[in-house]
């Protein structure tokens, strides 16, 4: 079973609005769900109360893990204090098992990428995310996950590997780790290293979270679009780290050209058989399709 901080939750979908009726109604396979919590924040244009409602009654039946997008924790203005006081008002409300957002920036003043925008790798930069990752946790009240994004670029001013920062962020910061290990490959094909020496040098004992999504080839680049199935070489990545560091929480994320919720379900069981093959997890009726 999970080994760290974090308790193991089993396999979880990203909860998408067409799917919480059916979830509603119908229950679901997933024992968890992951919402983006910009959409249940009041963001103008966002938040809606309806939305939020229904999103109380799926907290009644299945743990929540709340997803930001929006933190932009990387850049270099001071954290949004009315953006924190949102979320820390949802977190009261919703009362996720974690709280998770990313490593990046994503906005400058007014001007908003909508993406999630890299860092370099260097002791100038940890030293600046440390300081605003202790910032956000003493906002929030509240160890915060952060997660490892796909990237398509690299600075020239970086001097150290991506797991190396990682391991030096969480034990500067005791932070959780939310590790998409799509991304990681993702990353790996575009950048020229070796995915599986990623997962080798990642602190599990602070993983809280595996995501698992698919991706677009646009040339010689791969994108990380989250409109398509895992692919065979991230379900071996993830059977690799099953097989050596145990379960963690982990979820499909699927945010375009949505399917519905039952083949989901059987993209989730694909994971689900991983960690029954892999570890000593006992066969459940989520398993059953």
């Amino acid at each position: 079973m999970k080994q760290g901080s974090f308790p193991f939750l089993g396999f979880g979908l990203g909860l998408r609005p067409q799917h919480v009726d059916e979830v509603l109604q119908h229950g679901s396979r997933a024992q968890w769900f992951e919402v983006i919590s910009e959409n249940y924040m009041g963001v103008p244009g966002l938040g809606h109360g309806y939305a939020l409602a229904r999103l109380e009654e799926v907290r009644e039946q299945f743990p929540i893990i709340m997803h930001g997008v929006s933190m932009t924790i990387g850049s270099s203005e001071p954290l949004n204090l009315e953006y924190f006081n949102s979320l820390k008002k949802l977190i009261d409300i919703i009362k996720p098992t974690w709280v998770s957002d990313h490593i990046c920036w994503t906005s400058s003043g007014i001007h908003n990428s909508y993406d999630l925008l890299p860092l370099p790798y260097n002791q100038e930069t940890l030293s600046h995310l440390v300081d605003k990752v202790h910032q956000a946790q003493d906002l929030l009240g509240r160890q915060l996950v952060l997660e490892n994004a796909s990237t398509y670029l690299e600075f020239k001013s970086s001097d150290m590997t991506e797991w190396d920062f990682l391991k030096e962020l969480v034990k500067k910061t005791d932070c959780g780790l939310l590790l998409d290990v799509n991304n990681v490959y993702v990353c790996s094909q575009n950048h020229g290293f070796d995915p599986y020496e990623y997962l080798r040098n990642i602190p599990w004992k602070n993983v809280a979270q595996i995501h698992l999504a698919g991706f677009t080839h646009k040339g010689d680049v791969l994108i990380d679009t989250h409109n398509r199935p895992v692919c065979d070489e991230v379900w071996d990545m993830l059977a690799f780290v099953y097989k050596e560091y145990g379960l963690t929480s982990t979820m499909i994320e699927w945010d375009s050209d949505i399917p519905d919720l039952n083949e989901l379900e059987k993209e989730l069981l694909k994971a689900i058989k991983l960690g029954e093959k892999h570890s000593d997890l006992k066969k459940t009726s989520i398993a059953t399709l």
